[in-house]
């Protein structure tokens, strides 16, 4: 018989959380039905402000609704892979963390892995919904590029996100009640993913493009897309960088877990 791997362990524990869910049937479908009202209320959002306007920062209904999708798509599918991150405030405070820390897995793993939220999947089917009505009411001038452009982006996007849960909840080896602080950049970060950079000011927009890369979600995919150049003056290329920006996060939040996790001293400490 094999020796079980890392791998498989972290595995079988997703899979329990994912049965778990899934045998209570009414509970779940209401959970996902909830997902699915939530985007749409999201999504009711822009359609109330575009009965006001014509366009957003000049960007017509059509491509913030192209934005939308691909931001709400890559933040969904970090929520539910990753999400459950943002209870760590809590278990540092509670002394839970150490329960992990005991076990001969990572516990990032662990924390990960102890809630994969399979209802979800709700809000990121209605998203994908939305991306393409979006993509039928714009004008793009398809090319090989551009469609492998607009595969990449949604999961670029949720790896930035991703990063962005797990290097905001870090936060709390340093400040024990820091999940305010965690939910402004990874909620806030969602939001104003979501609609051009063009509305906002410019300290935010640098902040949320190069302290945290909320632009390369769907902001500067967008505009490759649409075959637009950016309004704000940023070169071209930055609208194709999303997979570098994704890599960077991913080196940023590890770094900020570890150095977090090598001064948390314990409960008991």
């Amino acid at each position: 018989m094999a020796e079980p791997t890392v791998t498989g362990a972290y595995a079988a524990l997703v899979r329990s959380r994912v049965a778990a869910q899934a045998s209570y049937r009414s509970s779940f479908a209401i959970d996902v039905a909830a997902q699915v009202l939530l985007a749409v209320v999201e999504f009711a959002e822009v359609y109330v402000v575009f009965h006001q306007v014509h366009s957003l920062g000049g960007f017509s209904f059509a491509e913030v609704t192209l934005m939308f999708a691909l931001a709400t798509t890559a933040f969904g599918l970090a929520d539910g892979a990753v999400g459950h991150v943002d209870q760590l405030p809590h278990y540092v405070r509670t002394g839970q963390l150490d329960v992990f820390l005991l076990r001969p897995l990572s516990a990032l793993g662990q924390l990960v892995s102890s809630d994969f939220a399979l209802r979800r999947l709700g809000r990121v089917a209605t998203s994908l919904v939305i991306l393409v009505l979006a993509l039928v009411a714009v004008d793009v001038d398809w090319s090989p590029e551009r469609a492998a452009l607009l595969l990449v982006t949604p999961l670029a996007g949720a790896v930035i996100f991703s990063s962005v849960f797990v290097a905001a909840s870090a936060v709390a080896f340093w400040l024990v009640e820091g999940t305010e602080f965690a939910n402004a950049l990874t909620y806030g970060g969602s939001y104003l993913s979501s609609f051009p950079f063009t509305v906002f000011g410019s300290a935010i927009r640098r902040f949320f493009t190069f302290a945290v890369p909320a632009a390369f979600v769907a902001y500067l995919p967008a505009l490759a897309l649409l075959g637009r150049p950016d309004p704000l003056g940023m070169p071209g290329w930055l609208s194709w960088a999303g997979p570098v920006a994704a890599c960077l996060s991913v080196a940023v939040s590890a770094v900020t877990w570890r150095t977090g996790l090598r001064r948390y001293v314990g409960a008991g400490s």
